[in-house]
């Protein structure tokens, strides 16, 4: 797959996370996410807190966080938290092609990051969706070369197999689920684990 390609998709799945928070109420927005302490204002607000960032803009943002990747995160949520959901939704649907030092590895940390951050918003509201099989197949693949999903670690020594998608990795005990739930728990999110069954389930189970 090109990085065009990967990128057009990115694009594709900002858009349709865009379509998707302009339907939600203002209590919705204030909703807990599956990431532990953000609100669904606080997800968008991180899936485009690098898009207006030079590389001394990461830098010097790093620094004040102490280079450490969640405080780093973190902080970018924290420049947002005065923006009205309105603002939020316009400043996305504004990078719906990412910019600035998030495209160095073209569309796949993009695409990765708002697929995930994207799910994390609609499961606890019980907002479930049909994602495309490409773009799950591809981020399935991407989430192994990106440390800070952690899927690579969660996932060695698994055969890990979708059932709903021609996509198998590794070797080993076998867990196996619909696509999307193998991708958020293999992300961290321990909410989609239920949804998945095999022999190396317990092995998971204690990475999560």
């Amino acid at each position: 797959m090109s990085r065009a390609d990967i990128m057009d998709m990115a694009v594709a799945e900002r858009t349709d996370l865009a379509d998707y928070l302009a339907t939600l109420t203002r209590e919705q927005w204030e909703e807990p996410s599956l990431c532990a302490g953000w609100r669904v204002r606080d997800v968008v607000a991180h899936a485009i807190s690098y898009d207006d960032l030079t590389w001394s803009g990461v830098l010097k943002r790093a620094a004040r966080a102490g280079f450490k990747p969640g405080a780093i995160n973190d902080l970018g949520v924290a420049e947002s938290r005065a923006r009205s959901t309105d603002e939020l939704l316009g400043r996305l649907r504004a990078h719906l092609k990412p910019t600035g030092p998030i495209t160095v590895m073209g569309g796949m940390i993009v695409l990765t990051d708002a697929l995930i951050h994207h799910q994390d918003i609609r499961r606890p509201l019980g907002h479930p969706r049909e994602v495309p099989p490409e773009r799950l197949g591809a981020v399935l693949d991407l989430a192994f070369n990106a440390p800070p999903v952690g899927a690579k670690k969660r996932g060695a020594g698994l055969r890990l197999v979708a059932t709903d998608l021609d996509w198998s990795r590794g070797e080993g005990p076998e867990v196996r689920g619909p696509a999307e739930a193998l991708l958020m728990t293999l992300a961290g999110r321990s909410a989609a684990f239920i949804e998945l069954e095999g022999e190396g389930k317990t092995t998971l189970a204690a990475r999560l």
